[in-house]
């Protein structure tokens, strides 16, 4: 059985009386492996979150998305995504390089479902999968540590909707927000912007 727990929680699941649920969950429903359901699920997806650690421990959570498929499952422990054009603060990929330990949050507001997934990534900007991705500037592999999936029960169910037209596609020019034409920002753009 994996040790997923610290004395944190473990001394709130001794004072509400989880313990045994949290081990039993932990037999039934955490793996190391990534299986074909989970592979089916995540590779459906447009979005995600990324939890990360910068060197001094403080956290920071962002959001990812892309068309459904931007999210690769490589193999059975790791899986891959694309860094597109942002605010240029690099807080996740910047991260990356100081703690390699990530969470992330899978959520279908459709069905509802969610899986969490623990790894270690890496950033990459000569990465060879960045050939399959329209626009990206790095490669994000994730080794998994461990996976499972979540009760949903407080995710609402939402209907889906028109895909982001910021999303980088192949023969479709992708439009820059209208942040980066504010004159206050447009003198500080990158050059190639």
């Amino acid at each position: 059985m994996p040790d997923i727990y610290h004395e944190g929680n473990r001394d709130l699941q001794d004072e509400f009386d989880s313990r045994r649920l949290a081990d039993r969950l932990t037999e039934l429903i955490i793996h190391d492996t990534i299986t074909d359901e989970d592979k089916e699920f995540i590779e459906s997806l447009n979005m995600f979150f990324i939890s990360t650690l910068d060197g001094d421990g403080r956290p920071t959570v962002s959001y990812k998305g892309g068309d459904p498929g931007f999210i690769k499952v490589l193999d059975d422990k790791t899986i891959a995504y694309p860094g597109y054009d942002g605010n240029g603060m690099y807080l996740t990929a910047g991260n990356l390089a100081a703690n390699e330990d990530v969470g992330l949050l899978f959520i279908s507001f459709e069905s509802p479902q969610r899986l969490r997934l623990h790894g270690r990534a890496t950033v990459d900007t000569n990465d060879p999968l960045l050939e399959d991705y329209v626009e990206a500037k790095y490669i994000v592999r994730i080794q998994v540590r461990n996976l499972f999936m979540n009760c949903a029960r407080y995710i609402p169910q939402h209907q889906e909707s028109e895909p982001s037209e910021y999303v980088p596609r192949e023969g479709i020019e992708t439009p820059a927000p209208e942040w980066k034409s504010y004159d206050i920002i447009k003198e500080v753009l990158p050059e190639d912007k």
